[in-house]
Parts: structure tokens; C-alpha cells; sequence
């Protein structure tokens, strides 16, 4: 299936890019962790459902372990985990306390660039294959689909609307382009 986007127009008067229209990337529903190991186990794999599902707890649980370690991940040709703290300035380095300054610690990830499986930005728009939502008539899945998703108001509107979207990210400050972030689910 291609990538659904929705195109918006901005309506913060306050930029250079108002008025104009941006691409915003739809997602159909939000894949649980158990239905991604089932999927995994489904992929010609010796390993059923359980067994993937162990695995990838496994796996978890390392992963988070290493960060608290001061340790980076490289989750194969995928791409890296780390942390990344979000801190309060103190006037003086003597001032800086980790209890007070520190207001934040937050999981990371960085796309892997390799040649093998480069993911940025520019080589993943080369992959992927795109589709305006209005395209698809007012449904994302079929009605009814196999996960229960599908048309929730059962009539013919002109292009879905999530019912919780997030806002628009800002544009660029040059107005020219949106910088992505935005992920609104729509189930």
C-alpha cells in the first residue's frame, strides 16, 4: 500500500508559508507490539507468534538497558537508539545541578545511512510510492477489514477525517516545505 498523505492548507497568519498547501503524512492505524511479532511470525518464519513475541522483549528490555548504560544501540541496518537529555542552563557551571537542571530524558533514534539500507530522507522517498486520500473516496480500509477498521460513518465523505488528529506541524521558516512530525492515526 503507498503512502497516504493529505494535503492541508496553513492557516497560521503569522508565517510566510499561510495559505499555502503541505503534504501530511496519514496513517491508517497505530500496529500493536504483539500484532508486529505476529506479522513477523507469519513471514515464512520457523518461529511462531510466541517465540517472536519472546524475542522482541527481550530485546526491548536490552535495548533499554544498554541505553541506561550510556551505551548507543544499533538496531541492525535500521538505524541507532540513544538518549538525549533536555536541560535547564545555570549561570555557572558549579550552579548545575543534575536533580534541577535535568528536565527531561528522552529515547532517540537516528535512520541508518549505510549503503544498505540507506533510510534518509531522500532514498526512503525514492522507495515509497505516494496517494492523495481524497483518492480513495472517503474510506482507508475496506469496510468492513479484517482488524475492524474501516469507514466509522458509513457515508460517502469526500475525504476522511481523523478524529484525532494533531495539528499541522509549522512550516520551515523559509515557508517552502513542512518538515514531517506529523502523524496523526486514524483509528
Amino acid at each position: 500500500m503507498p503512502v497516504l498523505v493529505k494535503v492541508k492548507q496553513n492557516k497560521n497568519e503569522k508565517t510566510s508559508a499561510f495559505k499555502k498547501w503541505y503534504g501530511h503524512v496519514v496513517t491508517t492505524k497505530t500496529m500493536t507490539y504483539q500484532e508486529l511479532c505476529k506479522h513477523m511470525s507469519e513471514h515464512n518464519s520457523i518461529y511462531g507468534e510466541d517465540v517472536c513475541l519472546g524475542i522482541a522483549n527481550k530485546l526491548q528490555n536490552c535495548i533499554l538497558e544498554q541505553l541506561l548504560e550510556g551505551k548507543k544501540v544499533q538496531f541492525g541496518e535500521l538505524g541507532t537508539f540513544y538518549l538525549s537529555v533536555k536541560s535547564a542552563g545555570a549561570e555557572k557551571e558549579n550552579d548545575f545541578s543534575l536533580g534541577i537542571n535535568i528536565r527531561g530524558l528522552y529515547l532517540c533514534f537516528a535512520p541508518s545511512r549505510t549503503d544498505v539500507n540507506n533510510l534518509s530522507s531522500k532514498m526512503l522517498k525514492k522507495r515509497a510510492s505516494f496517494m492523495n486520500v481524497k483518492d480513495l473516496g472517503g474510506s482507508l480500509t475496506p469496510n468492513p477489514s479484517p482488524a475492524g477498521e474501516g469507514d466509522q460513518g458509513g457515508g460517502n465523505s469526500p475525504s476522511p477525517t481523523p478524529s484525532n488528529e494533531s495539528p499541522s506541524p509549522s512550516p520551515s521558516p523559509t515557508g517552502e516545505e513542512n518538515q514531517g512530525g506529523d502523524q496523526p492515526d486514524m483509528d
